[in-house]
């Protein structure tokens, strides 16, 4: 007889970049020079005073231990510190963080936390696709809020009625944004903070792309709200100090949502590793200018491939922040077709809109995370292609 799987395994929804990963190798193996655009990947190196925080890590002989359930203090002194200096957010190290084995575990734990089958989660489209699939494992349903071009890429959240609104249970927020690189401004978070009290929901805003705006940086939700008993922001080491590879963040707000996340994840997750922790407070704790390094070194590579495409006759958002290009599919293309039509004419691999959702369906995402002459020669490539 086959093998039963649980109910869950049915709604697992395909991962994208998975997908992609493999329609690139595929390609590969064909004999294509492809120049792989689909990832958020970084492909740089955290700085030298991170690795040798990491080195000297592996050299301790306490950190071959189990770690604290909650984080090693110094991890969490240095996440409050950061907030401090960087957003001037006071939080308790003690109370108000958790540390996670980056953005997806922290998100994960929150959705576990927050929703039950039948609830409702509400997030903007074009959405980051882990969401999509985070609701449909718990059984959720979503409220989709169609992000508009003419309102840089946010949603209008007063085009939502009360009526539905009254059902929402989550609200997920993320930017810099990915797909799109919108940045969103402090009015905005107050007013999601302002409806998730009068409707009883909870606001959880994924900071993964902290840090890497082009010229503002983006404003923290705790930043414009406070420490708000419906807010709570996860936080990613990985784009921040390029260590993505190295997996850490935080969760940090709520006392009461953090508190049950961590009763949460005591039993279904596990910690960073200890000298990865040790790495990560050093970044923290310092002057964050190798983050202000690495904005302004995907700011000039934005300015390469969307200067370049624009100047084929492209379409695209002047994106704010994040790691990518969200460019229009020429006339006659939906962002399927034309991501299917480049990486099979032009052996540059992008993700279509439709990854993201139902709005960026016209759409597709360009990663920044390959090196200069390789972006260059994208930029060539597609536009000899179409």
């Amino acid at each position: 007889m086959a093998v039963r799987f649980s109910a869950v395994t049915a709604n697992m929804p395909a991962n994208v970049f998975e997908r992609m990963d493999r329609k690139v190798a595929e390609a590969r193996r064909g004999g294509a020079d492809v120049i792989d655009l689909s990832k958020g990947n970084p492909d740089g190196f955290p700085e030298p005073f991170i690795r040798e925080a990491a080195r000297a890590g592996v050299d301790e002989p306490l950190n071959a231990r189990y770690t604290p359930f909650d984080g090693k203090r110094r991890f969490l002194d240095a996440a409050a510190g950061w907030y401090a200096r960087v957003h001037g957010v006071a939080l308790d190290a003690s109370r108000e963080l958790f540390a996670v084995e980056g953005a997806v575990d922290g998100l994960a734990t929150l959705f576990s936390v927050l929703l039950d089958a039948g609830d409702t989660v509400a997030f903007a489209d074009p959405y980051y696709p882990s969401y999509h699939c985070m609701a449909a494992l718990r059984g959720a349903r979503e409220l989709l809020l169609p992000a508009r071009a003419d309102l840089g890429w946010l949603p209008d959240l007063d085009a939502v009625p009360t009526d539905v609104w009254d059902d929402v249970r989550v609200l997920v927020l993320n930017y810099p944004n990915n797909p799109t690189g919108a940045q969103a401004p402090a009015s905005f978070f107050r007013h999601a903070a302002d409806l998730a009290h009068r409707h009883d929901f909870v606001v959880v805003h994924d900071f993964a792309y902290a840090g890497l705006g082009v010229d503002g940086q983006q404003v923290s939700l705790l930043e414009a709200v406070g420490v708000d008993e419906r807010a709570v922001e996860v936080c990613s080491l990985s784009k921040m100090y390029a260590m993505a590879g190295w997996r850490a963040g935080f969760i940090a707000g709520s006392e009461r949502i953090v508190d049950v996340a961590k009763e949460f994840h005591y039993q279904m997750g596990s910690m960073i590793t200890s000298f990865v922790q040790d790495a990560g407070a050093s970044a923290l704790e310092s002057d964050q200018s190798c983050v202000a390094r690495l904005a302004a070194h995907y700011a000039a590579r934005r300015a390469v491939v969307a200067g370049g495409l624009r100047a084929l006759g492209y379409d695209l958002f002047d994106s704010p922040g994040g790691l990518y290009v969200w460019m229009h599919a020429p006339q006659g293309f939906d962002g399927d077709r034309f991501a299917d039509t480049l990486l099979e004419r032009a052996g540059v691999a992008v993700l279509p809109g439709s990854c993201f959702g139902h709005e960026g369906a016209d759409h597709v995402r360009l990663s920044l995370l390959q090196p200069g002459d390789r972006l260059k020669e994208a930029v060539r490539r597609i536009g000899r292609c179409c």
